[in-house]
């Protein structure tokens, strides 16, 4: 028999939702990451799924919240991105300190009930 864990769903903190729309922002208009990207033409990026896949893999690995949902740190973390972008566009440039494994790593999601069917495939 199964056993049945019961959830309560809760809705992303306002200040979240509105970190990753600012990052979203800053990535797509050029300015993410500013001084450390200035100069360096990163638009090709937003046309390559899996860097951009990693851009956000690095900024939301670094996020810490507090105990509402709300971010301690993003700034930090759009700087850590931005300094991942940096090297995969300037081969020269060195990201001090150096990322680790854990800021890099992948993580998919478990397909969802009610996701749309071509989400299942």
């Amino acid at each position: 028999m199964e056993e049945v864990i019961a959830v309560t769903a809760r809705r992303m903190h306002p200040d979240l939702r509105g970190a990753i729309a600012r990052f979203s922002l800053w990535v797509a208009n050029g300015s993410v990451g500013n001084p450390l990207l200035d100069g360096i033409d990163y638009s090709g990026v937003l046309q390559e799924p899996s860097a951009m896949e990693m851009v956000y893999t690095v900024f939301t690995n670094n996020l810490e919240l507090d105990e509402n949902g709300a971010p301690l740190n993003a700034r930090y973390c759009e700087n850590r991105a931005a300094q991942w972008l940096r090297s995969y566009c300037d081969a020269s440039y060195i990201v001090d300190p150096p990322l680790e494994d854990h800021e890099c790593e992948g993580h998919w999601p478990p397909v969802l009930k009610d996701a749309p069917e071509w989400v299942k495939k």
